[in-house]
């Protein structure tokens, strides 16, 4: 098995969304054609914007204007590295859906990018560091 990992968002506009992410991640994608963009994160982990109209096989919704059904997490080393990433984001024009906040398991807030997927930024509480 290849070792690579992709995460692939399906999006309206592959542009607009490589502009969003490249202003949250403060790099620009390693490629960007019409119809994708892709960015490869500092874990590794490459992510792919794909234009929803054009996946093969087509990617089926589940209602209209429903909310995706997952998350995007990006792990941080404390408390205030999330507060202050919620505000870089929320000055670079991100919609914030939850301000920081803590949780169960430790500092929260969460995003949203163009097309409506969730962001969720957050570091570990103290019990979850263990």
């Amino acid at each position: 098995m290849a070792n690579d990992s992709y995460l692939l968002l399906y999006v309206n506009d592959p542009a607009a969304s490589a502009r969003f992410y490249a202003a949250l991640l403060e790099q620009e994608p390693v490629e960007a054609h019409p119809g994708f963009a892709l960015f490869v994160l500092p874990s590794g982990l490459a992510l792919g914007l794909w234009r929803r109209s054009e996946v093969t096989p087509p990617a089926q919704a589940t209602g209209e204007g429903a909310e995706p059904g997952a998350e995007l997490g990006f792990k941080l080393a404390d408390a205030a590295a999330v507060d202050a990433t919620c505000a870089a984001w929320r000055a670079r024009g991100a919609e914030i859906v939850l301000p920081p906040v803590d949780l169960d398991f430790g500092r929260s807030f969460v995003a949203r990018d163009p097309d409506g997927h969730r962001l969720r930024v957050f570091a570990a509480g103290e019990e979850e560091k263990r």
